[in-house]
């Protein structure tokens, strides 16, 4: 059972985050992209932090926070930079993926302006009203993450429990706490999926697990725990972007429906009308203005915002790196739309909610934490949904870290929001 006693928390609440400890200098000729403020270390600033909506939300999965806090201890001891200034792109190479590695880009912060103003061609109420928005520096991946990477993750060859933990006593339906001073390395003790019941890949593109293919079908849930697993490998901290974070970079610094402005949206884009249903290879089309690819089409992409009707309205200018914590199951945000998609809702304020429809043909019972695998509904259906990795500046304290990672879990009342 996962216990959630109260963090105490009475309004909208700013989390301070305490810099890297050290410098890295990662290898690379290319100038870090972004606004304003670059050399003002993150401690210097007044009112650094993540402001969080709603502010009562309760600390969740406490059984498994000591994972979490050895994790942190290990991002303390590797370090890294502590000032905008010293963000560098880089390859970020995974030990348990060693040929493959994953281009890391900076962007240095400012503002963004989320939404979409009235007469946006395609705009739906859930896109205002707009609001000016700060957002503190941080790397993202250039591209969606791939089965490349995420295979190992998916397929990581332990027995495990249905909320993946191992499996300690032979029986799946136990959740056994982890044991984080053991033998066993850190890595395999963060929870991971137990095996899909069909193929991810539903035999699109080459036919497999094909590595430069993005990563489709996981939920949100796994998507955050591949962040988990990938930080207790490198020793630096990795989630999925919020919302406002996701919008800040797809948009790269324009006020257009899509970054490319004018442009032709086929140079830029996989969506309905030319992706023969089917999902591409990532960075086959042109990215944006700060080179991100497929930042609108091919997969849709996680975010770690739940949805909420009032969020938007009562949200207000200004406020710093806001996140609407998804609370329950259903929905969640993706955001850039699909190779299923119609191209209007690929433009950089469009979003699609999750719906417990996207496990409609998963026949367990619970239905699985890990996987969503619905081939029904159009828009964008559970199949045709990927993410990318952000990597923030400021490194978190160990209990916002494990709320980033641990906003779902495998839970018998839980599980029954899918049905």
């Amino acid at each position: 059972m996962h216990h959630r006693p109260s963090l105490l928390l009475a309004t909208a609440a700013t989390l301070l985050l305490a810099p890297p400890t050290s410098a890295e200098t990662p290898a690379t000729e290319t100038p870090a992209t972004g606004i304003k403020d670059a050399a003002t270390p993150l401690a210097a600033r007044p009112g650094t932090g993540v402001t969080l909506f709603p502010a009562d939300y309760q600390f969740p999965c406490e059984e498994i926070f000591p994972v979490t806090e050895k994790i942190h201890q290990l991002i303390t001891k590797t370090g890294g930079p502590a000032a905008a200034a010293e963000m560098k792109p880089y390859d970020l190479k995974i030990p348990a993926a060693p040929d493959h590695s994953l281009k890391m880009l900076p962007l240095l912060g400012g503002e963004v302006t989320l939404g979409s103003p009235d007469d946006e061609e395609g705009r739906d109420a859930g896109e205002g009203p707009q609001r000016t928005v700060k957002i503190d520096p941080f790397w993202i991946a250039s591209t969606e993450t791939t089965w490349a990477l995420y295979i190992n993750f998916m397929d990581n060859g332990k027995a495990r429990n249905k909320n993946g933990t191992l499996d300690l006593d032979s029986n799946r339906d136990t959740q056994e706490a982890p044991v984080v001073d053991g033998d066993t390395p850190l890595v395999d003790v963060v929870s991971q999926p137990t095996p899909p019941y069909t193929g991810m890949h539903f035999n699109m593109g080459e036919g497999g697990y094909d590595e430069n293919y993005p990563a489709i079908s996981m939920t949100q849930h796994a998507a955050s725990k591949f962040c988990e697993w990938l930080t207790a490998q490198t020793g630096q901290f990795y989630r999925l972007p919020t919302e406002a974070e996701w919008e800040y970079a797809a948009r790269a610094g324009t006020k257009t429906a899509y970054s490319f402005g004018d442009g032709e949206i086929d140079d830029y884009a996989w969506h309905l009308d030319n992706s023969d249903d089917t999902y591409h290879p990532v960075g086959e089309k042109k990215p944006n203005p700060w080179g991100l690819f497929d930042m609108h089409g091919n997969a849709a992409e996680w975010v770690l915002d739940g949805g909420d009707p009032t969020f938007r309205a009562n949200l207000k200018d200004g406020v710093l790196n806001p996140w609407r914590i998804a609370i329950d199951r259903y929905p969640r945000i993706t955001k850039g739309g699909s190779w299923r998609q119609t191209t209007d809702r690929l433009r950089s304020a469009a979003r699609t909610e999750s719906s417990k429809r996207w496990k409609i043909i998963d026949p367990q019972f619970p239905k699985s934490v890990w996987y969503h695998t619905n081939t029904d509904e159009v828009q964008p259906k559970g199949q045709a949904v990927g993410f990318r990795i952000v990597r923030p500046l400021a490194v978190p304290p160990a209990k916002e870290m494990h709320l980033y990672w641990n906003t779902d879990w495998w839970d018998p009342k839980r599980n029954m929001q899918d049905f």
